[in-house]
């Protein structure tokens, strides 16, 4: 006996079985029980989401021996033939093969007699574009006023190349592309019917390889269980998946996220030359790598909503890299997918993508969060600071018993800060000592709340919140803020507790918060880094307008200076 491939074997045979499309069924489902059914339909979307299985199910819905209704039976002559492709009034025609005015003048012609079995003799031209100017002309009145015995069905992929005169004259239903999880959940329908075993990893590869298309997802499927012998008693594994597509593997990905993060240029070669012993597809490699960046940003930037892993550690990589950085990278990801092909080699073009990532990586991309916990320690310095005031001829004493070993290495170092210390005996305490106990004790000005918001160690919201609330007053064990309301949504239980925590570690006690959406005096910290990036990017500009070499590429070549194109390497 033939094998039936497994896109033919689990066709929908009824609505009830059909995957997604419940727009499309509803509507067809209300047409039939309430006899209101239109003389023309015409199914568009993209390849293998169901559009001749919907053509085919509502032929024999109108034929059904049991009577025209949305639940056609399956049982009668009429049902079995039609799911057999043996029904005398259902004609199939391709438009591909078929696509001159004479093919379309048969049609006319045999539309005219009654079907021979059922009620209704129904036409379904599948990739009705391909029809030619002529053919559509032709096939226009017979389509606007056909014989009450005759129904249209209209199948295609490219609905922008059909005339607006045959659109008017149908009822249009666009299929959607279905997503992951659908093809996901029918793969494992099947595969459990068919007894064979496999690993959620290796299904959720194949359903992302077809790419929106369930009969795509099924002929990888078939291919896949060829390849790995899962036919035979075995199993479906993600490494034989991954080996058949060619698709990269994740952990991978994340390994050159860490070495992008680390700025270490040689590991970052050495996971691309890993990765060529196994012949990728660059093209693929790029968009896990661009997947992978959007994942992390929405974590970054949208903390509650919940992130697929995937292989990458999501969480660490929101925290150590900038959101800003994850921009550029995932922006030059897509650029050197768009630009790969006109490389010297893929690979070449590979590399050079993430090593352009690698020499625009900002000073400190990948310490991100090394700075607020290195803040977070200096609160103790000033403490040391006034006992280093109060006795200062110990650390003088220090600096002499060892003169000549530590002359080199050390003298330049510590001889800085004596000689900031000896000129400043009496004013380092009175500059020092205040801010210390205001740190402590309270935060009594606009400057001390946003050096609390820059330093205060907190993640997430609460580190946002902080960053766009400014400074009103601080009184009587209450805090005032500012906050637009625009960052309503910051004000969650979770980041609220969070600030209020980390405020009391700061006063010795949590303050009670009050906001208010009243605009104040002071700036948010937010506010003052827009500004002073403001200012940066405007002496940016100017210097480099200012620039002999650009004075006269302007002057003598009439070049001209791209809008925003300036940027600092910091940035």
């Amino acid at each position: 006996m033939s094998y039936l491939v497994l896109a033919r074997k689990w066709r929908p045979k009824r609505f009830a079985e059909l995957v997604g499309q419940e727009h499309v069924v509803r509507a067809l489902s209300n047409a039939l029980e309430s006899g209101r059914v239109h003389h023309a339909f015409l199914f568009t979307g993209t390849r293998g989401v169901g559009k001749t299985t919907i053509a085919r199910i509502f032929a024999k819905s109108l034929n059904c021996e049991e009577g025209t209704s949305a639940e056609p039976c399956g049982k009668c002559s009429t049902c079995l033939d039609i799911d057999s492709g043996r029904y005398l009034d259902l004609l199939e025609i391709d438009a591909a093969s078929n696509t001159g005015v004479d093919d379309v003048r048969e049609v006319i012609e045999n539309a005219q007699y009654m079907p021979s079995r059922g009620k209704f003799k129904v036409y379904l031209i599948d990739e009705v574009h391909m029809l030619s100017k002529a053919a559509f002309n032709a096939l226009l009145k017979t389509l606007e006023e056909p014989p009450g015995h005759v129904k249209f069905l209209l199948a295609t992929t490219d609905p922008q190349k059909l005339p607006v005169t045959v659109l008017s004259r149908c009822l249009q239903f666009n299929l959607k592309r279905l997503d992951e999880d659908q093809i996901s959940g029918q793969i494992s329908r099947i595969l459990a019917a068919e007894e064979i075993q496999a690993d959620d990893s290796a299904i959720r590869q194949i359903a992302k390889a077809a790419d929106g298309s369930l009969r795509d997802g099924l002929s990888l499927l078939d291919q896949a269980i060829a390849y790995t012998g899962s036919n035979n008693g075995g199993a479906l594994r993600e490494e034989g998946v991954r080996t058949m597509l060619g698709t990269v593997d994740r952990t991978q990905v994340g390994a050159m996220l860490a070495a992008l993060a680390d700025g270490d240029g040689a590991r970052l070669l050495q996971i691309v030359a890993a990765l060529a012993e196994f012949s990728p597809d660059w093209n693929g490699v790029l968009e896990a790598l661009a997947e992978a960046l959007h994942r992390i940003q929405v974590r970054q930037l949208v903390p509650g909503v919940s992130v697929e892993a995937d292989g990458i550690d999501v969480e660490d990589f929101a925290q150590r890299l900038r959101p800003e950085v994850v921009q550029l990278w995932y922006q030059m990801a897509v650029n050197g997918r768009r630009d790969l092909y006109l490389a010297p080699s893929t690979r070449a073009g590979f590399e050079m993508s993430v090593l352009r990532m690698l020499a625009f990586r900002p000073a400190g991309a990948g310490q991100v969060n090394a700075e607020p916990a290195g803040t977070v320690e200096v609160a103790k310095p000033p403490q040391t600071a006034s006992v280093a005031a109060a006795s200062p001829p110990e650390p003088v004493a220090v600096r002499q018993e060892p003169p000549a070993p530590l002359a080199k290495p050390v003298a330049e170092a510590p001889t800085a800060p004596v000689a900031k210390i000896q000129p400043q005996p009496q004013p380092a305490p009175a500059a020092v000592a205040p801010v210390a106990e205001s740190a402590v004790a309270a935060i009594a000005t606009a400057e001390e709340w946003l050096h609390f918001a820059g330093n205060s160690g907190m993640k997430g919201a609460a580190r946002q919140l902080a960053e766009n609330a400014a400074f009103v007053g601080y009184g009587e064990g209450v805090l005032r803020l500012s906050l637009d309301a625009g960052f309503d949504y910051l004000r969650s239980e979770k980041s609220l507790a969070e600030l209020s925590n980390t405020l009391a570690s700061k006063l010795g006690a949590a303050p009670r918060i009050v906001f208010d959406h009243a605009l104040g005096e002071s700036e948010t910290l937010q506010q003052r880094s827009h500004r002073e990036r403001t200012q940066r990017q405007s002496a940016d500009e100017e210097n480099f307008m200012n620039n002999p070499d650009v004075q006269r590429l302007i002057q003598q070549h009439g070049a001209k200076l791209v809008p925003d194109s300036i940027r600092s390497f910091d940035e």
